[in-house]
């Protein structure tokens, strides 16, 4: 099992960012990703099937990969499990606060190879570790971009964002 880990304070209240990062929507503009939800969009227990790129209405393609969250504490910790052919990727991102009313985010990132082989899991253990590092990094740099889609969207349905701190990109 390999895992990489980062954290990042941002200049935003936890409810903005948990509803950003957390809560899981049909599609996400951010990370060109869309989500197929067995239940509702926020909970233990949801089941998704993601796909690259927008699907507009057409069904996943066979043997998508499917997804699931495995731990729900409401502005304080979500953790998604990944079931790809063959290995498990599971995403733990917890949320504290951070000086000045923002957040300070966390994402650990593990990787659990299903088959392969010891011999090829030590050939690919440097590669995936990096690639793990990278991942989590690109992850970090993304979030002021997934509260801003959260913002727009929240913008759209209400007509106005009542908790935001400021426009300062993080702390």
């Amino acid at each position: 099992m390999r895992t990489a880990h980062g954290s990042r304070d941002m200049a935003f209240r936890r409810s903005r960012v948990w509803r950003a990062l957390a809560v899981l929507t049909p599609y996400c503009e951010v990370c060109d990703v869309s989500y197929i939800l067995d239940g509702p969009a926020t909970g233990q227990g949801t089941t998704f099937v993601c796909v690259p790129g927008r699907l507009d209405g057409r069904p996943p393609p066979v043997g998508a990969p499917r997804g699931e969250i495995v731990e729900w504490c409401p502005e304080q910790r979500v953790v998604t499990r990944l079931e790809l052919t063959p290995e498990v990727w599971t995403t733990t991102i917890d949320f504290a606060d951070a000086g000045g009313g923002g957040t300070q985010i966390a994402i650990t990132l593990t990787h659990e190879p299903c088959g392969g082989g010891s011999a090829r899991q030590r050939l690919q253990r440097a590669g995936l570790q990096r690639m793990m590092r990278r991942t989590v990094d690109a992850e970090l740099a993304k979030i002021p971009d997934h509260i801003d889609q959260a913002d727009h969207r929240a913008d759209e349905s209400s007509g106005q964002n009542s908790d935001r701190l400021g426009d300062r990109p993080e702390l």
